[in-house]
């Protein structure tokens, strides 16, 4: 069976219904694969012995571990996993009822509805999971926030669980995920200072440098302490570009900048630059030949024969490779995937309720007629430029609010100012979701309506499971009329599919002329 997988959890999933065989697009492989199933298995098992008990913090943390593990592009490493695996086994001794191990779970082949809801539980726990640890590395935990990893799993290997029992699970999964983004930006904003706005360039200076991707400020943080005085400057990719807008990061001044864009372009961004890359959270892809040998793991992330960089988070072989390399001899020039040459970012929630006060007056003017929230998830599969168009073609007279990787499309466009502000802000990672639901809140307040009645529209891009945990979340508000692209869910069977539409008037994408025009009309 190590030969045979399934698995349908990320939006580029083969055929759009799901990866079989050998491996999986994402570069997985059977073995692989099934072996986060059996870690799956192993988190349902444990789940299941403490019905009736309070984890302790050992189990806490191997709960979140193990479900941040499996997330999309984390690990590659079946000894890892397996070993991850047999410490949660030794906190059990209950197994729970599924197929065999080394092969897919038995959920993946369960009536689709139970699949389709168990499935959207399962994947809202895993992205919550990597915001509570985010949370958790920098000291700041919830024991209900924890406690409930435990009660959603129980729930996913409930044999006797129903439609009806599992709908409002689903839901559950938002509302306590709202408490985790919120606790993940006390904990960033407490520990790093309030996000203000700051434009990032996104060349490259000469000398030795380290490429800093994924999402964990605190694994940044310390490789700037270990890098200070040491001649090697720190570049920031992908999820890690709003870190140059808190106080307690940009003092360091050998935190140049930002280099590349989002996660699916790094084994080109990658694959000749004279630098060692440090991925600190889930983002990763299989590593090209010519450049594996300067990529570092740390944190969950793992993949064969890569330098691992344990719990004493000890930089000095990444610092070394950096030294060893040089950088380049010359300053090199890069832009971003429409030929913009510098970002901006630290638009936070803190920063956007500042000058409420003009929004407000803005919009009362109609010098501000709508806003658009285009944010979530960059991936590979075509279609994505729908994004880039979408924010090009937005009226003069809107602002478009964005937040996570799905930015890289269009956020070194200059698409101008309105109303003494810029147009274009981008609020943060991914978690800072978080954000922009305090700035639906707050408008809300100040117009005295519902946050549906509100000229506000989301525009989402989804590839993995803290995408899941989001829209759960904005479900668990009543937001409606999402559209959401650039593909359907696969786990989403068509009869809870038509429930969402119903219910909250979730659409896909079509064109950014259509969808422009139905969201403001």
């Amino acid at each position: 069976m190590e030969n045979k997988m399934f698995c349908f959890q990320c939006e580029q999933t083969a055929g759009c219904s799901g990866c079989k065989g050998s491996a999986g697009v994402c570069g997985k492989s059977a073995l692989v694969s099934n072996g986060q199933d059996d870690l799956t298995r192993s988190l349902i098992g444990l789940a299941m012995a403490l019905d009736a008990k309070t984890p302790n913090d050992e189990q806490r943390k191997l709960m979140l571990e193990g479900l941040f593990t499996t997330v999309t592009n984390v690990s590659f490493n079946a000894e890892t996993t397996a070993a991850l695996a047999q410490k949660i086994d030794a906190q059990s001794d209950s197994k729970p009822d599924c197929a065999p191990r080394g092969e897919p779970l038995r959920l993946w082949s369960a009536d689709e509805d139970i699949r389709s809801l168990k499935s959207l539980i399962l994947f809202g726990l895993r992205g919550m999971a990597a915001y509570t640890y985010h949370a958790m590395m920098l000291g700041y935990t919830d024991d209900e926030i924890s406690d409930f990893f435990f009660e959603g799993m129980r729930i996913v290997g409930d044999a006797g669980a129903t439609v009806q029992s599992l709908l409002p699970a689903a839901l559950k999964v938002g509302e306590v995920n709202l408490k985790c983004m919120a606790l993940l930006d006390k904990a960033n904003t407490q520990t790093y200072g309030a996000p203000s706005p700051v434009t990032v360039p996104l060349g490259i200076e000469k000398g030795p440098f380290i490429v800093v991707t994924g999402h964990d400020l605190k694994d940044l943080q310390l490789l700037l302490e270990q890098t200070q005085g040491q001649g090697v400057n720190i570049y920031t990719h992908g999820e890690m570009l709003p870190a140059h807008a808190y106080p307690e990061l940009k003092k360091y001044s050998h935190l140049k900048g930002n280099f590349g864009t989002a996660w699916q372009n790094q084994q080109n961004e990658f694959d000749g630059i004279p630098a060692p890359v440090l991925f600190t959270t889930n983002c990763l892809m299989p590593p090209k030949a010519s450049y594996s040998d300067r990529v570092f793991t740390t944190g969950v992330v793992s993949y064969p024969n890569a330098v691992h960089i344990g719990e004493d988070k000890d930089f000095k072989s990444v610092i070394d490779k950096a030294l060893e390399l040089g950088g380049y001899a010359e300053n090199a020039t890069f832009t971003g995937i429409n030929g913009g040459t510098q970002v901006t970012t630290g638009f936070g929630h803190g920063a956007i309720l500042s000058v409420a006060d003009k929004v407000v007056e803005a919009v009362k003017s109609g010098a501000i007629r709508h806003f658009f929230l285009v944010a979530g998830c960059d991936g590979a599969k075509p279609g994505r430029n729908y994004y880039t168009e979408f924010v090009r073609k937005t009226p003069k007279d809107s602002i478009v609010l964005t937040l996570a990787c799905g930015k890289y499309r269009f956020n070194d466009l200059d698409i101008g100012e309105i109303a003494g502000l810029p147009r274009l802000m981008d609020m943060g990672q991914c978690n800072d979701a978080y954000g922009a639901i305090q700035v639906a809140v707050a408008l809300a307040n100040a117009f005295g309506c519902g946050v549906n009645d509100l000229p506000l529209s989301y525009v989402l891009s989804w590839y993995e499971q803290k995408a899941v945990c989001i829209l759960l979340t904005l479900l668990y508000l009543g937001i409606k009329n999402i559209r959401l692209g650039p593909s359907l869910p696969a786990f989403i069977s068509p009869n809870i599919l038509n429930y969402l539409i119903e219910r909250y008037a979730i659409a896909p994408i079509t064109t950014p002329e259509e969808d422009i025009a139905a969201l403001m009309g």
